[in-house]
C-alpha cells in the first residue's frame, strides 16, 4: 500500500504539463462532492427509517440501566 501511494505521489509531482496544473485540484473538489452526494443519501434514508431516533434510544437505555 506504501508503495502503491509513493508511485501515485511520484506521478502528481511529476506533471509538467503546464495545461494540467488544476487537475489534482478539480480530482480533489469531485470526490469531495461525490463524498457530500453520498453522505446526505445516508442521512436522508437515516432520517426516513427512524435509524437515528432508535439508535439514539438504544444508547440512552443502556446508559440508563447500567
Amino acid at each position: 500500500m506504501l508503495r502503491l501511494l509513493s508511485n501515485v505521489l511520484r506521478s502528481m509531482l511529476g506533471r509538467t504539463d503546464p495545461s494540467e496544473a488544476g487537475q489534482s485540484t478539480a480530482e480533489y473538489a469531485m470526490v469531495m462532492i461525490a463524498a457530500a452526494a453520498v453522505a446526505g443519501l445516508v442521512l436522508a434514508w437515516a432520517k426516513h427509517t427512524n435509524l437515528i431516533g432508535g439508535l439514539f434510544d438504544t444508547v440512552v437505555h443502556g446508559l440508563l440501566h447500567i
